[in-house]
């Protein structure tokens, strides 16, 4: 005896044009894809303007691509009707803090924390195509929002495990907020304030490291490497710093045991810095 089930006659008909995805009605996707071919290695992003009429994203992935609202919540749904879970949440934990006096009894569940986190992820994809493509504004604002994420999870979680597993992405979202914030001061040609946001970030990330007890991990970071080679790409642009460069040749100078050397560039540094500090600079 045999069943004949409803998918068998869709398996075995020919087509002829009257089931969904057929002809005009296809929502095959390769006609797009056929337009634009996957780097591997690389990541392969661009804008598009939606049939809304409202600019988009998209990243290209060896199996298709993933595409993005460049405002809002990437996806475009508006859970409880805010622009996100982590506003929703955040919505409540004021609503708390106001009926309650102080935030003591707000926690967020299991589920709560598993919104947030996907939710996170498609902030990540949509910051790592804005980085790619120059909008550092986009970055600082997302990267900003993902960072919000991880300090309410942190606090505020009802289960340790959801209190820490976002951490040790921080570095890393730290490292990019820091690169989008400097670089839009570097292209601005205010390179001593973008020196002192990497500055800031690299305290930032040490931080990190210090308080989860890893101070040895942080000059094996990558993040810190790369903002390191970032700084050292600004300093270029920095005008040398008088004092500094007789300190730099001080150093040389005992390390070849001049001694005699070293001694006149000592006075010299002492006069230097004295001179600085008469005329207030």
């Amino acid at each position: 005896m045999s069943t004949n089930y409803p998918e068998d006659d869709y398996l075995n008909d020919e087509d002829d044009g009257s089931r969904p995805g057929a002809a005009d009605d296809s929502k095959d996707i390769t006609p797009v894809l056929n337009g634009w071919g996957y780097e591997a290695g690389a990541i392969n992003v661009r804008k598009i303007a939606g049939i809304d009429g409202r600019e988009k994203l998209q990243m290209r992935l060896d199996l298709g691509l993933l595409q993005m609202e460049v405002h809002g919540r990437p996806d475009g749904v508006r859970p409880h009707g805010r622009e996100s879970y982590l506003d929703y949440f955040e919505e409540r934990l004021k609503g708390h803090a106001k009926r309650h006096g102080s935030d003591r009894g707000f926690e967020l569940d299991a589920d709560e924390c598993q919104h947030l986190r996907e939710e996170a992820v498609m902030y990540y994809h949509r910051y790592l195509s804005l980085f790619i493509l120059g909008d550092f504004p986009g970055v600082i604002r997302d990267t900003a929002r993902n960072l919000r994420v991880l300090d309410i999870c942190g606090e505020y979680a009802a289960d340790e495990s959801d209190r820490f597993v976002l951490e040790q992405y921080r570095p890393y979202i730290i490292m990019m907020n820091t690169r989008a914030t400097a670089s839009l001061q570097f292209k601005a040609g205010q390179y001593k304030s973008a020196y002192q946001t990497v500055t800031r970030g690299l305290e930032r990330i040490r931080e990190f490291f210090v308080r989860f007890a890893q101070r040895e991990a942080f000059d094996k970071s990558n993040e810190v490497r790369i903002l390191k080679r970032f700084a050292k790409e600004i300093r270029r642009k920095l005008p040398v710093d008088p004092v500094e460069k007789l300190e730099n040749k001080l150093q040389r100078a005992i390390k070849r045991e001049d001694y005699e050397k070293a001694a006149k560039l000592r006075d010299e540094i002492q006069v230097r810095k004295a001179q600085r500090e008469s005329s207030g600079a």
